[in-house]
């Protein structure tokens, strides 16, 4: 008889690197504990799924400005306090470096290796035009009916 594994659902919401470590951190640590882990990346916390090249996709207007204004991939991101204009993300870097912290692309790739479940929420990528070239490869996408099959079964549902 195959034995059911602990769910863990994370939806992460934020495009801040503090949020986005923290729910990488936790996510690893339960698949660590043979968790069945899935992220649910929506609005702002898709950034953290995006590729740093600038990738050549056809856009609108509008869609090009969110493009533009919003940070390419993991190592792009902000605080969500003391950002003091990029030294922030700097100095926490440094410090996570200094006392041998994985990083969040770290973080992001060993989720990836520990088959944890990375879901892109396809009505956010509609809204803000990002199109599924521009994010990483071997990520899923779902819309929130998906996220909430995976939620309905799990003990511990997060919203960071």
């Amino acid at each position: 008889m195959m034995e059911n594994k602990e769910k863990t659902t994370i939806v992460l919401f934020s495009g801040e690197l503090d949020k986005a470590i923290a729910a990488f951190i936790i996510a690893n640590g339960a698949a660590a504990y043979d968790h069945e882990v899935t992220i649910f990346f929506t609005f702002w916390g898709l950034n953290a799924l995006r590729k740093e090249e600038h990738i050549p996709v056809k856009k609108g207007w509008l869609e090009s400005m969110f493009a533009k204004m919003m940070p390419r991939g993991a190592d792009k991101l902000g605080l969500s306090k003391m950002n003091f204009g990029g030294m922030g993300p700097k100095m926490i870097k440094h410090v996570m470096k200094k006392h041998n912290a994985m990083s969040l692309p770290q973080l992001i790739e060993l989720a990836q290796e520990q088959g944890i479940k990375l879901v892109a929420c396809t009505m956010t990528m509609d809204l803000l035009g990002l199109q599924q070239e521009e994010l990483l490869d071997g990520i899923d996408y779902a819309g929130v009916a998906a996220y909430l099959g995976d939620a309905a079964d799990a003990k511990v549902n997060l919203f960071i």
